[in-house]
């Protein structure tokens, strides 16, 4: 987790989270303040400058009051005033990273944050201003070119905008689904080496040295939107998170495909949770699906032009047994359980082939690797070509939806009633009305003998932790879309498939009588609207424009013009 104090802290441990910093320095060290909200728990890091070729961090292991804090600074002030004393530098609210190029080191810290938004109490914040700080003092720039290459390499990371786009937590795990955070006993480390986890490699050093995250703060990339909606007369917010897949990524033309560990270009995890709004302390409901894209997990690419707007498609490597397929498939197995439901959204008929050379292919390693799957966990795959069904002025989102409809009633739904209390500390903490051990990474599969005595054992068990308590829903397996670049035509298919999922969140939580949600209803907008920004978001950062057509209120028959 962002900002915890140990990476083996078990579950009835009491973890620390520092929020806020100062950072000082000296001739021959900077010290950093940090300090948890409610100014209880002041700690101290001295990060060495006189040697610019290493990295030396060192954590007091005293826990501090703020008068100690600020005794312990005056002291280093007058122990150093000969050399120019103690002197503020910043004031920061983390530590993104530490770099080194051809020169020393250099620190990347947070130096302003903005909220923008909350998960049951925790908040989640995105970066106003970064800042590149310089270890050394007077850095060795004895030779020229060795000098101008160094500044070139850092204007180049500074060109990557810290403030568009990524966002992190302190006290959520924002990397994982709302699902793993409840049902697992995870902390610390094992949160940064995910695959969501955008500056693992810049903070991997002071995690490894300190064996805590007490300092950095856990970087996602892609997207974050929370807004309060109402339906029936009841208020609920939800939030939608795109988290896209540090692994294999770049750019549209640059990324294609899947590489040789079975990591896809474009590989994203979108969550969308609903939860009602009360006060803290009060059990609430709340529940998440999760759905994902990516690219065609195939050896293919394109080449740029700008005569042809449509350039070839080539399948780039001879790969017979599809290895690189099945190890992205046994990936989202790990990640999801079981079942994987395909849906691909290209071309199935062209005068020139171009998406129909990939859809074929993709057809065949899925046949191949279905052959040595058991019949229960069998890839799913559907083809549906929806330029085709736009051209025929079909009602696109309603044949999506019974897509939708179909992949969830197999995957299922996370829903649980979760309690919020803070801590002395000003901690706050959740607690799911289930016990964590009764939700393990594999749920059962609902064709299996175990699943039902499974089932019935976890509602036991909430029985004797809330008379109350409703029995909780787990979603197991994911609904995986892909069109060519997995965005306008992705972007549509997943709208479709947020509105399904929250006409059965909504209807988990009581908050209606029906599954569905009209589509020309007022929430059915507000949900349009929100899926909209993230196809924007998303196709930004991938494909370097905003989304080309405006599906979600516009005729869908536009995607002939500008398919995706």
């Amino acid at each position: 987790m962002a900002g915890e104090s140990g990476s083996d802290a078990g579950p009835d441990s009491s973890p620390c989270y520092l929020q806020k910093f100062r950072l000082y320095e000296t001739r021959s060290n900077f010290y950093m303040i940090g300090r948890d909200k409610n100014r209880t728990l002041w700690m101290v890091l001295k990060i060495d400058r006189l040697d610019p070729s290493e990295l030396t961090v060192i954590e007091d292991s005293t826990a501090y009051s703020e008068i100690e804090c600020f005794d312990l600074l005056r002291r280093i002030h007058e122990g150093n005033r000969s050399s120019g004393g103690l002197k503020f530098v910043t004031a920061c609210y983390g530590i993104v990273g530490f770099i080194k190029f051809l020169g020393s080191y250099s620190m990347m810290l947070i130096t302003k944050r903005k909220k923008i938004g909350a998960i049951c109490g925790h908040t989640v914040y995105a970066i106003s201003k970064s800042e590149m700080i310089p270890i050394s003092k007077s850095p060795n720039q004895s030779n020229m070119a060795y000098s101008k290459n160094e500044k070139r390499y850092k204007k180049l990371l500074l060109t990557v905008d810290l403030t568009k786009d990524f966002f992190f937590s302190y006290t959520y795990n924002v990397m994982h689904s709302l699902q793993r955070n409840l049902c697992r006993n995870e902390t610390g480390e094992v949160h940064y080496e995910t695959m969501f986890v955008w500056n693992e490699f810049l903070t991997r050093g002071i995690r490894n040295t300190l064996k805590n995250t007490l300092w950095t703060v856990a970087l996602v990339y892609g997207f974050f939107k929370q807004v309060k909606l109402s339906v029936s007369g009841r208020d609920f917010c939800l939030t939608l998170i795109s988290r896209r897949s540090r692994h294999y990524a770049g750019t549209r033309y640059m990324k294609r495909g899947v590489n040789e560990k079975g990591r896809v270009a474009n590989d994203v995890e979108t969550e969308q949770i609903v939860f009602e709004d009360v006060h803290e302390g009060c059990p609430t409901q709340i529940s998440s699906v999760v759905q994902n894209r990516g690219s065609i997990p195939l050896f293919w690419s394109q080449e740029t032009s700008r005569l042809n707007l449509k350039p070839d498609i080539i399948l780039s490597k001879k790969d017979p047994n599809y290895e690189a397929t099945r190890l992205h498939f046994e990936d989202l197995v790990r990640r999801y359980g079981n079942p994987i439901i395909i849906l691909n959204l290209i071309k199935r008929f062209e005068k020139k082939p171009r998406e129909s050379i990939l859809r074929a292919e993709f057809a065949n390693a899925i046949r191949f690797i279905n052959k040595s799957l058991s019949k229960e966990n069998r890839l799913r795959f559907l083809h549906w070509d929806l330029n085709r069904h736009s051209r025929k002025a079909t009602n696109v989102l309603t044949l999506l939806g019974r897509v939708a409809d179909y992949a969830l009633n197999l995957t299922g739904i996370f829903y649980c009633q979760v309690t919020s209390n803070r801590r002395q500390d000003g901690l706050l903490t959740l607690s799911c009305l289930v016990k964590s051990d009764e939700c393990p990474a594999k749920i059962p599969s609902e064709k299996s003998d175990d699943f039902e005595k499974w089932e019935t054992d976890v509602a036991n068990d909430n029985e004797s932790i809330s008379e109350n308590a409703k029995p909780p829903m787990f979603q197991t397996g994911v609904l995986r879309t892909n069109c060519i670049d997995c965005l306008d035509r992705t972007n549509v298919a997943q709208y479709a498939y947020g509105l399904v999922a929250l006409g059965h969140q909504l209807h988990a939580m009581g908050f209606t009588e029906s599954q569905t949600i009209d589509q020309n209803s007022p929430l059915a907008e507000d949900l349009m609207s929100v899926y909209e920004a993230m196809g924007d978001t998303l196709a930004l950062q991938y494909g370097g424009s905003a989304a080309h057509n405006k599906v979600f209120l516009t005729d869908l028959r536009s995607f002939c013009n500008h398919p995706r």
